[in-house]
């Protein structure tokens, strides 16, 4: 349990009342931000304006999924109200306050940085990015059969990346039926894509490789697909970018030549928001508790 904890969440989207509703069934003090239109009720949980009053008490801060943008803002779909997160607000924390998010602009890095704020970006967690991984994957299915006329069985998809997100989506590939090609770099990852029974290449070889598929899935977030790939490839192919903003796909290429080109970041919170809170929701609290249990033991 969190009872006398005081947890204040920031802005954000439908993932956040996973959050809320975790905090509160945990029995902490929840103080909302940026939710002045939400219908809800929570026990135990306060709405108030974004004030350094309003976190002068708070044990941890919770931003949504992409903390601010480049200038301080925070959104959250529910409120109409601007909020934006400056240097008055980390100086009224605490000093053993931290800051949770997803993922983190130079900015709130900076910020955090300057008034000694420790700052958790939850996407960096490997586990928060296997359980992601899933919904993930599950979206980029419902875009694949979307924007094809085959089937996923039978057809021929290849993956580019055997991380934590391009695993999970050879795997799902491959368990619909489709033969899927790997794209790795490194050679043990070339030795796990064959034993798990794919067909691995390596990435200098791309060109040669797309000749004759019908869906490629990109996790590598720099620029992979170029021209060149593209060029390659067939017109009937489609292209879906999984890999974080602006992703790794020549989009303006692939226009020019008719081949559909989609990025889709941030599915897990589009596909499945219940899930994904769900997932941000457990690993916040566990953090939290294990601080807990540490500051008790240390005592």
């Amino acid at each position: 349990m969190l009872t006398g904890i005081q947890v204040a969440l920031i802005g954000g989207d439908a993932r956040q009342l996973e959050v809320i509703q975790k905090f509160s069934e945990l029995d902490a003090s929840v103080t909302l931000i940026g939710f002045d239109n939400l219908q809800h009720v929570f026990s135990g949980v306060t709405k108030v304006a974004l004030s350094p009053q309003a976190l002068e008490k708070s044990d941890a801060v919770i931003l949504p999924v992409v903390g601010t943008d480049d200038t301080g803002a925070v959104e959250s779909i529910f409120s109409t109200s601007d909020i934006a997160i400056r240097d008055e607000h980390l100086l009224a924390l605490p000093s053993h306050a931290k800051l949770y998010t997803g993922m983190a602009k130079p900015y709130l890095k900076k910020l955090c940085s300057e008034h000694n704020i420790e700052l958790i970006e939850l996407l960096d967690r490997d586990d928060v990015a296997i359980y992601n991984s899933i919904p993930t994957a599950e979206g980029a299915l419902m875009m694949a059969i979307q924007n094809t006329d085959i089937t996923i069985h039978g057809s021929s998809c290849m993956v580019l990346g055997l991380g934590r997100t391009g695993l999970t989506m050879a795997r799902t590939l491959q368990g619909l039926g489709a033969h899927v090609k790997v794209g790795i770099r490194k050679p043990e990852h070339f030795a796990r894509a064959w034993e798990m029974g794919f067909s691995p290449f390596y990435l200098g070889e791309l060109s040669n490789q797309v000749t004759n598929i019908d869906l490629l899935f990109n996790t590598i977030p720099t620029m992979i697909v170029t021209a060149q790939i593209i060029a390659n490839m067939p017109h009937r192919a489609v292209i879906i970018d999984l890999a974080s903003k602006p992703g790794g796909t020549d989009f303006r290429f692939a226009e020019k030549r008719g081949v559909k080109a989609m990025l889709a970041p941030g599915l897990p919170g589009i596909v499945a928001p219940k899930t994904a809170g769900r997932i941000i929701a457990n690993t916040v609290a566990q953090l939290i508790m294990d601080d807990v249990t540490t500051g008790r033991n240390a005592q």
